[in-house]
């Protein structure tokens, strides 16, 4: 492989910078002023497609910025915005010059609006509400003006509390009629229950069918009041320095979707999702007022091994070995975390209010957990006499510190050689929702269903393109193989279906086109930038450097990958790709990579022309394309009435429409699924992973998707077969 131009060009940039930044001298509450220069400083040197940081960047990062923490207008008034206006020409000027008095102005008054906003919603809940009166809410806030007082900001906020109330008002006047009438069939199934409302119906039951409606109205009301104030809660939470980091990004965003500034804790967050792993003690966590919830357990970390927490348990304190406990209530929960994660083989004492309310302290030895749903795995599928294998990838993972650990592409091939051994026939690989991830990792991938030769080319600003290759001649599979995709298949899921194509090797099935990100990202830390630094890590950025190109010459910036078989799917008709992002860059094409379609004796056009005309007469999919019709027009209805009666009516249109669409739940495709004998054998271990792969199963089952890749690999066997015939029948 070529040298990668990007990262020779990074390190450039950092030695450069290193000496720009040596000899400057700053305090600590410049933070904020040297992290803009650094960050400038690598947009405009680093990044593949710099914007002139001009007027119109300047207007765009003010209006961004106010739409972001401001989105539903119920903060700011009219005057604070005549105020801000000063700004709007000038952010691009205080960039350069490294002054945050527009920030400064816009946090501090959030701060003291927020402040207000409390007020103001407190007096609003304070009086009933009447249901009965004829009035809408328009929830489109994006073209609604700045109130311009109090009054007219209580009164906003005085339908948006009447709105939210109504919701929970209506499934607590739908329990109290079931409770009232003895009857089971007109309850409130789960998928009702607003997050609002308690949901354990039978204690409710009871609770409700005592209520007059009026106290009903009043129950909603301190359940709206009691969400705000956790939201709220949540707020408080936040520092300078978090607003700090939005206002940062809403910069950064300027150049394009995809790079973005991280917080010290947010890189931190970042490197675990991309390796799907991290060291700590194994549990997730909520904050609650009494402290950090145990709300999750994760398979194999060390809280499973040594059953020491269940979830419900509380965390109050943190203590590391042989040091005094830190009480965490009230805390941040990132704080608390941090206390609670660090390094493998080390000890932290955990004093635990347990679900049965006895309080007793727990020596957890921290080890590596890995979060075992951010990696492959695979089934068996049985149809008739066949035998095919399926792989889900959630994700091209990698370790940027050590490729040889645990990464996607070795994963991969350990689950082929793994269903071969279980005698499969044809291969489906799973890349929905696959959002991407490591660039090698994909280029490995692609070379395990080729002989050799180009996976993805690469081209930096004012570059030469870089071609990366498959040198291994070895191949893993080599029997038919389906690539599933959707909307958001991005990245390196797109390289890889796109590779896959243009080969010839597979057919692409699923949704017309792919995300459409054709970009690759470093990631800098912007404390190599800078010799000497007083104010503790300073994060990264993770930064747009170059573009991929298919090797056919075609970009998949915007346009994705097109299925060869087009499914629908209920997100069909929704805005959902990097064309409807903010600043994505353009679509284009560069010469072609030079590549030999795979010869694999296989007509294509005749086993997609098969598919075609099976979906055709398919009434599921008709169902599924009609639900995605119907989301679209949920999601172009913006006016609500606040009236009970009218809301009802609607709300009852609505979910007979959505129990009618339920049916698409309860297909059943007839496939039998299985786990591979190895993972038989963790489940007497492990009954978490039995449950998780049983569920899994259960949803392939009634995976319209998955079903049609099974007939396209019978289709592709045929044709294999019948290819074969007719050449030996020549020869």
């Amino acid at each position: 492989m070529k040298k990668n131009f990007a990262l020779a060009f990074v390190v450039m940039l950092i030695a450069v910078a290193s000496c720009s930044f040596t000899n400057k001298s700053f305090e600590e509450n410049d933070k904020d002023k040297l992290l803009l220069d650094l960050i400038t400083y690598v947009l405009e040197r680093g990044h593949y497609e710099p914007k002139d940081i001009d007027d119109n960047f300047s207007a765009n990062v003010y209006e961004d910025f106010l739409d972001i923490i401001d989105p539903t207008k119920r903060y700011f008034l009219e005057s604070d915005i005549k105020e801000f206006e000063q700004y709007k020409y000038q952010l691009d000027d205080q960039l350069k010059n490294t002054e945050i008095s527009f920030f400064n102005l816009v946090y501090q008054r959030l701060t003291t609006r927020m402040n207000e906003a409390r007020e103001i919603y407190a007096e609003v809940l304070n009086e009933p509400f009447d249901f009965n009166v004829s009035e809408n809410i328009n929830i489109d806030y994006k073209e609604q003006p700045y109130a311009k007082n109090r009054k007219e900001l209580k009164e906003r906020w005085r339908k948006q509390l009447k709105y939210n109330s109504l919701g929970v008002y209506d499934n607590k006047v739908t329990i109290r009629k079931t409770a009232l009438s003895g009857s089971s069939s007109d309850t409130a199934g789960p998928d009702m229950v607003s997050v609002d409302v308690e949901t354990n119906i039978g204690s409710e039951n009871k609770e409700l069918k005592n209520m007059t409606l009026a106290e009903v109205e009043a129950a909603s009301r301190e359940s709206t009041k009691k969400t705000l104030d956790e939201f709220f809660d949540f707020v408080d939470d936040l520092e300078r320095k978090d607003w700090f980091v939005q206002y940062v990004n809403t910069i950064v965003d300027e150049f394009d979707p995809h790079t973005f500034y991280f917080a010290p804790e947010e890189k931190d967050k970042f490197d675990i999702n991309i390796s799907g792993k991290f060291e700590g003690i194994g549990a997730r966590l909520q904050k609650k007022p009494e402290g950090a919830k145990v709300v999750e357990i994760i398979s194999g970390g060390p809280v499973w091994r040594e059953k020491s927490l269940e979830v419900g348990d509380e965390i109050i304190k943190v203590g590391q070995q042989g040091e005094e406990p830190i009480d965490i209530v009230g805390m941040r929960l990132d704080d608390a975390i941090k206390l609670i994660k660090g390094p493998k083989g080390t000890t932290v004492e955990l004093t635990v209010r347990k679900v049965d309310g006895n309080v007793e302290t727990v020596a957890i030895t921290r080890d590596v957990v890995e979060l075992e749903e951010s990696y492959a795995k695979s089934a068996t599928v049985i149809k008739e006499n066949s035998k095919f294998g399926l792989i889900n990838l959630p994700k091209f993972y990698v370790d940027f510190e050590d490729y040889t650990e645990r990464n996607a592409a070795t994963d991969v091939a350990q689950e082929i050689e793994r269903l071969k051994k279980a005698g499969m026939e044809g291969l489906v690989l799973d890349l929905r929702d696959n959002g991407g991830g490591s660039l090698k990792t994909v280029v490995d991938m692609a070379g395990l269903f080729i002989k050799d030769g180009p996976i993805v080319q690469v081209r930096s600003a004012g570059a030469r393109k870089e071609i990366h290759e498959d040198k291994d001649e070895r191949i893993q599979w080599d029997g038919p193989l389906v690539i599933l995709v959707n909307e958001l298949s991005a990245s390196a899921s797109e390289i890889l279906a796109a590779a896959m194509q243009d080969y010839k090797r597979a057919i692409v099935l699923g949704s017309k086109q792919t995300f459409g990100k054709g970009t690759v990202q470093n990631v800098i830390p912007l404390d190599n930038i800078v010799r000497s630094n007083e104010h503790g890590d300073l994060g990264a950025i993770k930064l747009t450097t170059q573009k991929f190109y298919r090797i056919n010459g075609g970009s998949t910036q915007l346009e994705g990958v097109k299925s060869d078989i087009v499914v629908p799917d209920r997100y069909s008709y929704i805005d959902l790709g990097e064309k409807d992002q903010d600043n994505p860059l353009g679509w284009d094409k560069i010469t072609p990579a030079d590549y030999q379609f795979w010869n694999g004796n296989i007509n294509f056009e005749e086993i997609i022309a098969n598919s075609n005309a099976r979906m055709a007469q398919n009434p599921q999919l008709k169902l599924i394309d009609d639900n995605a019709r119907w989301l679209r027009e949920q999601q172009d209805e913006t006016e609500v009435s606040l009236n009970y009666e009218s809301y009802k009516s609607t709300r009852e249109a609505d979910k007979a429409k959505s129990d009618f669409f339920k049916k698409i739940g309860e297909y059943d495709s007839k496939l039998t699924f299985e786990s591979l004998q190895y993972e038989q054998e963790l489940f007497t271990q492990d009954p978490i992973l039995r449950e998780k792969r049983d569920r899994w199963h259960k949803e392939l089952a009634k995976d319209i998707y998955v079903e049609e890749a099974v007939n396209v690999l019978q289709d592709m066997q045929v044709s294999f077969e019948s290819s074969v015939k007719k050449s030996g029948v020549k020869g």
